[in-house]
C-alpha cells in the first residue's frame, strides 16, 4: 500500500525558507543593499543609539530642505500666470516688458507695479514661503539696516538690508556641502598616502613621513592669507587650499593600520598565491582598515565647517555676496545691538556641529565592539 508523502513544511508568511544544508545563506540587507553580517550588526548598533540615529535623520532632513532652498526662499515667483501664459521666473529671467513694464531689464518682482500686474486682473503668481533670496535687498525697511524681525523679514535683515533667514538657509547649504566635499577629498588623499607608506614600508615610508613632517610645519593661515591676496577668493579655491593640509592627520592612522595588517597570515597567503599588490590593498587590507576612516569622517566634516566659518569671520573665506555663517557673525560683531543676527547664526552653527558630533560618537560606538 502506497504511503502518502509528507506535507512540505510551512514557514511564517514573509519569512524566507531556510537555505538547504550546505548552501551559502543569502547576505542580509540594510536599506535595500546586501551587506555582510558584520555591517548589519554595526548598523543595528548604530540604530540602537537613539541620539546618534535621530541626529542623522534630523541632519539629513535639514540638508534636504537646504538643497531645495530656491523653493523655500526666493525673491522671484516660482510660477506666474500672466494673460493666459505661464512663466517660470525662478528658472528663467524675464524682462519687465513681459509683464507690462517699460524697460528691457530683468523684472523686479518686489516692484509694486510688477507685483500688481502679475497678481490682479485674473493673473496669479506662486511665491516661495520666504519672498527673499540671499542677495535681494529690502529697500522698503522704513528704518536703517540692520532691521529687527518683521512680517516681511521674519528674522530681520543684515547690515545691507538682506533677509537673515534666507541667508541662514543658503549658508547652511554651503557650509554642509563645503564640509562634506573637503572631508571627502581629505579622506581619499589620507587613505592613498597612508596606504602607500604602510604597505610598501622601508624607504618609501621613511621619506613619506619626513615629507609629511615638513609639509605640516608650514603656516597654513599665512599661506591662506597670501594666496587669498594673490587669487580671487572662491569656494573651489578654498577647497583646494584646505585640501592640501587636511589629509595628513588621517594618513597617520591609515599608515598604522596598513603596517599592522600587512604582516597578517591572510596577506602572506595572498602574496604566496601570486595576488598583485594593488589587489591585496583593495580587496584584503583596505576593507579591514576603514574603521578609523569612517568613525573620524563626521568629525572631519564638523572641523571643516568650523574652519570655513572662522575664515569667513576673518574675511578670508568666500567672497560677497555668497551667504556664509561666518560673515553673519562678523556683521553681528560690528552691530552688537542686532541680536537677531548673532543669536540665530550661533544657534544654526552650534546645532549643525552638535548633530554631526552626535553622529560621530554613535559611529564610534557602533564600530568598536567593546562599546556596543
Amino acid at each position: 500500500m502506497a504511503q502518502a508523502l509528507p506535507a512540505p513544511p510551512e514557514f511564517p508568511p514573509g519569512e524566507p525558507a531556510p537555505a538547504p544544508s550546505g548552501a551559502v545563506p543569502p547576505r542580509p540587507r540594510v536599506l535595500g543593499f546586501r551587506v555582510s553580517e558584520e555591517t548589519r550588526r554595526r548598523w543595528m548598533a548604530f540604530r540602537r543609539n537613539r541620539r546618534g540615529f535621530w541626529s542623522l535623520a534630523l541632519l539629513l532632513a535639514l540638508l534636504g530642505l537646504s538643497l531645495c532652498a530656491e523653493l523655500l526662499a526666493n525673491s522671484k515667483p516660482l510660477l506666474v500666470s500672466y494673460q493666459g501664459r505661464l512663466y517660470v521666473p525662478a528658472l528663467v529671467a524675464y524682462p519687465e516688458t513681459a509683464f507690462g513694464g517699460d524697460f528691457q531689464v530683468e523684472a523686479s518682482y518686489h516692484d509694486p507695479l510688477i507685483h500688481r500686474a502679475i497678481t490682479t486682473g485674473g493673473n496669479w503668481a506662486l511665491f516661495a514661503p520666504i519672498r527673499w533670496d540671499y542677495r535681494t535687498i529690502n529697500f522698503r525697511l522704513g528704518r536703517p539696516a540692520p532691521a529687527p524681525p518683521s512680517a516681511e523679514n521674519w528674522l530681520g535683515t543684515d547690515d545691507r538690508g538682506r533677509d537673515v533667514l534666507a541667508r541662514l538657509i543658503y549658508g547652511f547649504r554651503i557650509s554642509m556641502v563645503f564640509g562634506l566635499v573637503l572631508a571627502l577629498i581629505g579622506t581619499l588623499l589620507g587613505i592613498l598616502a597612508g596606504a602607500v607608506q604602510g604597505f610598501l614600508g622601508g624607504w618609501v615610508d621613511l621619506l613619506g613621513q619626513r615629507a609629511i613632517e615638513i609639509w605640516s610645519s608650514l603656516p597654513e593661515l599665512y599661506l591662506l592669507i597670501i594666496l587669498s591676496a594673490a587669487f580671487t577668493p572662491s569656494i573651489p579655491l578654498l577647497i583646494a587650499l584646505l585640501s592640501l593640509f587636511g589629509w595628513m592627520g588621517l594618513s597617520v592612522y591609515v599608515r598604522a593600520e596598513f603596517l599592522r595588517a600587512r604582516n597578517f597570515e591572510y596577506v602572506k597567503a595572498a602574496r604566496a598565491m601570486g595576488v598583485g599588490s594593488w589587489a591585496i590593498i583593495r580587496r584584503h587590507i583596505l576593507p579591514n582598515t576603514l574603521t578609523p576612516v569612517i568613525t573620524f569622517f563626521p568629525f572631519r566634516v564638523s572641523g571643516a565647517i568650523v574652519g570655513l566659518t572662522s575664515l569667513d569671520f576673518l574675511n578670508l573665506g568666500v567672497p560677497s555676496p555668497t551667504p556664509s555663517l561666518g560673515e553673519l557673525l562678523r556683521q553681528s560683531k560690528a552691530n552688537v545691538e542686532a541680536w537677531w543676527m548673532s543669536l540665530t547664526t550661533f544657534f544654526v552653527l552650534v546645532l549643525m556641529v552638535i548633530l554631526i558630533n552626535f553622529i560621530g560618537e554613535a559611529l564610534l560606538k557602533a564600530f568598536d565592539p567593546r562599546r556596543r
